[in-house]
């Protein structure tokens, strides 16, 4: 984010200066579907946006600056959108996990264009990489103790159950990379519907596959 004299993150307040940054941030989204990170340039950005580049730098010092934060608030809804959507974990994990990844692969999709950018960047920067990493250690320490606090759950057949979620964790994450940031190459497009049963059942049947069912949502 782009900072005052003072060194204090600068963030508009007005209404105005808010729909403009979102503005901006809107337009990187575009320019990013067809140039990427590493030819991303902010004069793209400013004539997309409709705006002068003194005005875009008001908002952003950089191209850096400006994908951290593009970065920043598509991880938030993505945290957000891959919450259980209302279901309880403890009285009903398919459902909940079926919610879950279902919020999560949406949003992604959605997303898709920015996150096949950020992969990029994540190979040629390490503010990049260490955003990505931080992004999903947050997904997993989230499951992890959501895991131990509604089911008692911390190993898996002697296992570590962090390892265990990092499996998945990485499983669900190259899945909708391949899925859907490279939806071209693949020889059909994959239903969200279909993509999300798929990676619960593989969630389910890591945590769950020697527990009695009795859900609504039983696989």
């Amino acid at each position: 984010m782009n900072t005052s004299a003072t060194g204090t993150p600068f963030a508009p307040r007005t209404p105005k200066g808010k729909r403009t940054r979102a503005q901006i941030l809107s337009a990187a989204r575009k320019v990013l579907a067809h140039s990427g990170y590493v030819t991303l340039r902010m004069s793209d950005v400013s004539s997309e946006a409709g705006l002068s580049m003194g005005a875009l730098y008001r908002y952003f010092a950089n191209k850096d600056e400006m994908f951290l934060s593009l970065i920043g608030d598509i991880h938030e809804e993505l945290f957000t959108a891959s919450k259980a959507g209302g279901l309880d974990f403890g009285a009903d994990p398919f459902g909940a996990l079926l919610n879950s990844n279902k919020g999560y692969l949406a949003h992604y999709h959605d997303n898709r264009d920015v996150m096949r950018a950020l992969f990029e960047a994540t190979t040629v920067d390490e503010r990049y990489r260490s955003m990505w990493w931080w992004m999903r250690e947050r997904h997993i320490d989230r499951f992890v103790a959501l895991l131990e606090r509604k089911h008692g759950i911390k190993q898996v057949d002697g296992m570590d159950v962090r390892r265990t979620t990092e499996a998945l964790a990485s499983l669900t994450e190259q899945s909708a990379y391949c899925w859907y940031a490279q939806e071209a190459l693949n020889n059909s497009p994959m239903p969200l519907d279909l993509a999300a049963e798929i990676i619960t059942r593989a969630w389910y049947g890591a945590f769950f596959s020697n527990r009695p069912w009795t859900g609504k949502n039983a696989p």
